[in-house]
């Protein structure tokens, strides 16, 4: 994800809760991830805030993805 479109969606979350901005910050973590593995993420439609989100890929993709968010909780539980 691009540093600016992170910067944009928490700068819109700074008037939310707390349990809010950290809901919101850690999809777009995994959503990053998942791109990051290779995965295609597509906007399906959006309700008011709520965005409805496929993310497809190759099997190879999932794996890669499933390796990244393993390591990537792994290194959260060693903090």
């Amino acid at each position: 994800m691009p540093n600016d479109t992170f910067c944009v969606r928490a700068t819109a979350l700074a008037g939310q809760p707390q349990d809010t901005r950290d809901a919101v910050i850690e999809l777009a973590e995994i959503l990053a991830l998942a791109r990051a593995s290779g995965m295609l993420i597509t906007l399906d439609g959006q309700i008011g805030r709520e965005k409805y989100q496929s993310v497809a890929g190759s099997l190879h993709a999932f794996k890669r993805f499933a390796e990244a968010l393993c390591n990537n909780f792994g290194q959260r539980a060693a903090m």
